[in-house]
Formats: structure tokens, C-alpha cells, sequence
């Protein structure tokens, strides 16, 4: 065999788009870095415009392209028109991270139904909108990648979070079908599942020691995750290194679900 004839993997993602809802602090923040480094333009998807300003000056620091849009994925008139915006400003999306979600917490005999609506709205109506706002254009273009963030909580039961575990059960097989509907076109749909991961979100939970230990206790590794272990995953799925991949749920959490 030539040797210089063998094609090795390709993890740079120069010259695409990625737009990522969320992407104001935590794992959002995290993917929107990681996916600049990596070379891609970023559109910054945000409940308010005004916010992350200091990350857009960063990403812009790094060469790249970037625009913060006004994205409330609760409204889906407010997801279809940032959407249009971001193709007004790059003319494409390749890549999309839906990464907005909500963890309201309670027994199950004690959820209110407007937590219930909450978590689902946001969880799993507001990502199958996004998705298909974005599939419409990368439809046309013959090529994308959509990276869901789920969690390992569609895998597992926890206490206390009954409405939480059901909505990213239902965000895993929803990545399945839009993965197996859109094949086609040349879109590959995957979703990242991580563990609990030191956020602003997870904070008030991990700074208990009672609790952290309980989460410690669980994880074969024996360590809180942190976000760009998360946004790393979201960039290699990002990355044609991922072509051959659609379909799956990538579990990031330190061997917890093993047991």
C-alpha cells in the first residue's frame, strides 16, 4: 500500500457554520469555544440578544466569523427567524447544536403542570423546531450535522426527575427518526448524553457535598465532568472524522451507566 494514499481523519471544521442555541454560559459556551477552535464560524443563539458579549469578542478574537441572534426557542416564529437571520449572515448552516434544556425537579406526585409543559416545551418541542428549521436549508445544500443535547438521564431513572428523564428519552429516539428520515439528504443526526458536568445550571446541586458525594459515589471515574469535555464530542460528531455516524447517543458520563 502507498502510504500517502491513505485519507486520515479529518477533525477541522474550516469554512462551515455552526449555529448553537444556548450558547449564552455552560455547555453552550462551551461548544460555541470549542466549535471556533476548530475552525467553524459560529452564530450565537440567545434568549436575549444583549447577552454574551465578551464570548462573541472571543470567538472573534480567534479569526472567526460570529453574530449573536435573538433566539427564544419557546417561540417558534422567534427559531424560524433567527434561523433566517444566520442564513442572511453566513448563507449556510452546517452545523446546528441544539443545546437549550430545562431540569425542573420534583417527586413525581408533586409535579405542577406547568413544570411539566416547561420541561417538555423546551426539552423536546423547541428541538424538533429548531431541528427541522435548519434541516429546511441543509435540505438544499446536500449536507449537515445536527448534534442534540441529551443527556444520561434518557438512559436511567433518577429520583426526583421523572418529567426531566422522559424528555430526554424522548430527545434520543427523536434523534433516531430525524437521523433515518433525513440519511438522504446527506444530514446526520446525533445526540451527546453527558453526566452531571460543572455548570452554572448544575451548581446549586454540586456545591452540597452530600449530593456531590452521592454523584461521585456513582461514576467509575471519579470526577465531576467539565464542559469542554462535553464540547469535545459535540466536535468530532461536528467533523467529517464523524461521517460514518448518525443515529447514535454519545454517553458522556465517566462510565455511570455501565452499572
Amino acid at each position: 500500500m502507498n502510504i500517502n494514499s491513505i485519507e486520515y481523519p479529518n477533525f477541522s471544521l474550516n469554512h462551515k457554520v455552526a449555529l448553537v442555541s444556548g450558547s449564552a454560559r455552560g455547555l453552550g459556551k462551551a461548544c460555541a469555544l470549542a466549535l471556533a477552535q476548530a475552525g467553524a464560524d459560529i452564530a450565537l443563539g440567545l434568549r436575549d440578544v444583549n447577552s454574551a458579549k465578551d464570548l462573541e469578542k472571543e470567538i472573534g478574537a480567534m479569526g472567526r466569523k460570529v453574530i449573536r441572534v435573538q433566539m427564544d426557542v419557546s417561540t417558534v416564529k422567534e427559531i424560524q427567524n433567527a434561523v433566517e437571520q444566520v442564513i442572511e449572515n453566513f448563507g449556510r448552516i452546517d452545523i446546528l447544536v441544539n443545546n437549550v434544556g430545562v431540569a425542573p425537579a420534583n417527586p413525581a406526585e408533586k409535579v405542577s403542570e406547568a413544570d411539566y409543559d416547561l420541561t417538555m416545551n423546551l426539552n423536546v418541542k423547541a428541538m424538533f423546531f429548531t431541528s427541522q428549521a435548519v434541516a429546511k436549508h441543509m435540505i438544499k445544500q446536500g449536507y449537515g450535522r445536527i448534534i442534540n443535547m441529551s443527556s444520561q438521564a434518557g438512559k436511567i431513572a433518577l429520583d426526583d426527575e421523572s418529567v426531566y428523564c422522559m424528555s430526554k428519552a424522548a430527545v434520543n429516539h427523536m434523534t433516531k427518526n430525524l437521523a433515518s428520515e433525513w440519511a438522504k439528504y446527506h444530514i446526520q443526526v446525533n445526540a451527546v448524553a453527558p453526566t452531571f458536568i460543572e455548570t452554572p445550571g448544575t451548581e446549586p446541586w454540586l456545591k452540597d457535598p452530600e449530593f456531590r458525594q452521592s454523584v461521585l459515589d456513582r461514576i467509575p471515574l471519579g470526577r465531576i465532568g467539565k464542559p469542554m469535555e462535553v464540547a469535545g464530542v459535540v466536535v468530532f460528531l461536528a467533523s467529517d472524522a464523524a461521517s460514518l455516524i448518525t443515529g447514535e447517543i454519545v454517553t458522556v458520563d465517566g462510565g455511570w451507566t455501565l452499572k
